[in-house]
């Protein structure tokens, strides 16, 4: 595969495009998120404010049966109101390796547990004010148990073809961003584009 070479004739370095913070303000410290407003200085040394919702992390796996299905979960997400189609994600626990949390995650949704992980890279849900960071995985060599949700967790395990999540996340019946790209990301790796 050719590399792209995405610099343009009159690329920028780095350094003068980079913001520097001065104080980081917490505004409120929660179970799962922090928000701040910061004190920051532009690349040209001007001062600004930058609001920032800091995060854990998560990861998100894409579980992939030896018939070419993905498992997915619905569950009612309460920011949007309404139930969402997703692929198997949680929140990083403090200092977790991002694999462990797959697996957990896995594990707990849908009850299955892989032989095989592949990464999928990172995914920055809200790069402009959200510094949550989401760990994707391909999971292979499934093996099913019986599922373990928390308890304050009630969701729906289905399993879907492949081809068919590509469609729905083409046609903009899956919304979920992390699921997106996982989606179209295990796609493309099985026909060898990636």
């Amino acid at each position: 595969m050719t590399e792209y070479n995405y610099m343009p004739d009159d690329y920028i370095p780095d350094e003068a495009l980079r913001e520097t913070t001065v104080k980081e303000n917490i505004v409120f410290s929660g179970k799962i998120i922090t928000v701040r407003n910061d004190d920051a200085l532009l690349s040209n040394g001007k001062p600004c404010r930058r609001e920032v919702v800091g995060h854990p992390g998560g990861a998100v796996v894409a579980a992939l049966t030896e018939e070419n299905e993905l498992l997915f979960v619905r569950q009612f997400r309460y920011p949007y109101g309404e139930l969402v189609l997703e692929l198997p994600a949680g929140k990083l626990d403090p200092g977790e390796d991002p694999l462990c949390a797959c697996r957990r995650e896995l594990l707990e949704e849908t009850g299955a547990a892989a032989g095989l992980y592949k990464s999928l890279g990172r995914f920055y849900p809200s790069p402009g004010y959200c510094g949550e960071v989401i760990y994707m995985y391909l999971a292979r060599e499934l093996t099913f148990t019986a599922p373990k949700p928390d308890e304050d967790e009630f969701l729906q395990v289905s399993r879907i073809p492949l081809d068919e999540a590509v469609r729905m996340v083409l046609a903009g019946e899956i919304p979920d961003g992390k699921t997106q790209a996982a989606v179209l990301k295990v796609k493309m790796m099985m026909a060898d584009q990636f």
